[in-house]
């Protein structure tokens, strides 16, 4: 039997507007750790870090949709564990701040967590939690 390989998930979206998406990410904390810009000045590649997550950003070369908002998802997104509800709570606030878009203000969830989700300005959908994925019950 093979084994199983060893792998990290590290995520990549794309803007029409990556430099002011660098913007509203260095807003709700996170720290630009590498950006390659192309000769029209459009971003081809840049990286973002905020503790132990890692996230890439590119200028979109072509015209795409993102997924619309159903309720309370698009039904896909990024979500950010972060162990102190404080953190779930002023995260939420400095990305409104920024210009996301309210989707679920800070809340304390029946399961026991603290939980909060917003568009960010190009309408990628991002969520922050006390709830640590493949560690909580």
């Amino acid at each position: 039997m093979a084994a199983t390989p060893r792998a990290r998930l590290h995520a990549y979206l794309s803007y029409d507007d990556a430099a002011t998406a660098l913007d509203w990410l260095t807003a709700t904390g996170f720290e630009i750790t590498a950006r390659q810009t192309g000769p029209d000045g459009h971003i081809v590649h840049a990286e973002v870090r905020m503790g132990e997550v890692t996230l890439m950003i590119a200028g979109a070369d072509q015209e795409y949709a993102v997924a619309p908002l159903r309720g309370i998802s698009s039904g896909s997104g990024l979500y950010l564990w972060m162990p102190d509800a404080a953190d779930v709570d002023d995260w939420f606030r400095r990305a409104v701040d920024a210009g996301a878009r309210d989707v679920i203000a800070p809340e304390d969830t029946p399961w026991g967590g603290r939980r909060a989700r917003v568009l960010d300005p190009e309408g990628h959908e991002w969520s922050a939690g006390t709830y640590r994925p493949g560690v909580s019950s």
